[in-house]
């Protein structure tokens, strides 16, 4: 999965020392045996990742004790497949999606934030309800339903569409009554993209949210909150009513643009986000291997952190027996909701 977010360049100057003055830190004080790679995973979470407190708050980890547990049952003979394991089920303890290790045979990854879930979303119903006749713009899948509502679904911000294939997509909906964004199961990318398409529907400069910077290598070392705006697009703008449709495969860079749709006032239909929200950081283990994580928290408009998933206006599954009748229990309420 592909991340993009944006910060201004002291901020990026210093993620930048940072990541050098850890790999020169690693290469120092660790060799490449099991211990010493644990030691080093460790150490580099627990000076760079985000969100101890709001994991220990919501889950009970708490970094001290999974450090003494694991510390203690770490062997030397461990091959380097039980070490990924072994290693992999310790970062894990964080349940967070955007926590991963990859080496030249895996990658170690924690999906609970939408497994442990009902999906809220069926490819079956949505072939039903696409039909046939419709329309393919960059990665947006758009057409009119029956009773005049628009619909636009955006599987990933990961593919990149341009001004013109958003211009083509309103454009052809302008006729509509209101509109239906459906983002459920994105699970994020580019946070320009979900910024480019949140900025059809503002028509002025709109504050979605914060943004804070790790400071330090202390668990609460962060820089004041700063700011995140929305400016309203120079090309074609919604102006009708807006329903977003939500599930918990909604993550990262999706997240972020559930956020700012919902500071916007547009109304958030279906299930609390997946969350993921955090600016990734990069490092490397002296074996080599590859872990990355979120190291900069964002928060909502009223300073909440978003990483356990925003809530929706209206809450929202897909019934077991509109299921049956090939009814999509999300999309009907945001119809219901736009007429």
């Amino acid at each position: 999965m592909k991340f993009s977010f944006f910060f201004s360049l002291k901020h990026a100057v210093f993620l930048l020392l940072t990541v050098m003055f850890t790999a020169c830190v690693d290469v120092e004080e660790y060799s490449s045996d099991a211990e010493s790679n644990m030691e080093a995973l460790w150490t580099i979470m627990d000076e760079h990742y985000c969100f101890f407190n709001e994991k220990k708050a919501t889950l009970g980890v708490d970094w001290d004790e999974v450090h003494e547990r694991y510390r203690r049952n770490v062997s030397p003979k461990m091959t380097g497949y039980q070490l990924f394991e072994f290693l992999g089920n310790m970062i894990g303890e964080l349940r967070d999606g955007h926590v991963n290790m990859s080496s030249s045979f895996d990658l170690a990854r924690n999906w609970s934030w939408k497994e442990d879930y009902p999906t809220n979303f069926s490819d079956t119903l949505q072939r039903k309800y696409m039909g046939t006749k419709y329309g393919i713009s960059g990665g947006l899948s758009y057409r009119i339903l029956d009773d005049n509502v628009g619909y636009i679904y955006v599987g990933s911000f990961v593919d990149a569409f341009g001004e013109g294939n958003i211009d083509e997509v309103l454009y052809f909906l302008a006729s509509c009554n209101g509109l239906i964004v459906d983002v459920r199961n994105n699970g994020g990318g580019e946070l320009s993209e979900a910024t480019r398409l949140a900025a059809r529907f503002c028509n002025s400069r709109t504050l979605v949210g914060y943004m804070a910077h790790k400071t330090g290598t202390g668990r609460s070392d962060f820089s004041a909150k700063e700011e995140q705006w929305v400016e309203p697009s120079s090309n074609i703008r919604w102006q009708k009513p807006v329903c977003v449709l939500s599930n918990r495969g909604v993550y990262s860079a999706a997240n972020e643009f559930v956020k700012y749709m919902k500071a916007m006032g547009h109304r958030v239909v279906g299930d609390t986000t997946g969350g993921g929200s955090g600016m990734p950081f990069s490092a490397e283990l002296p074996n080599g291997w590859s872990i990355r994580f979120s190291a900069c928290p964002m928060y909502d408009v009223n300073g909440i952190c978003t990483e356990e998933g925003v809530e929706p206006d209206v809450k929202v599954g897909i019934t077991d027996e509109d299921f049956a009748k090939g009814v999509d229990t999300i999309i009907e309420t945001a119809r219901q909701l736009l007429r």
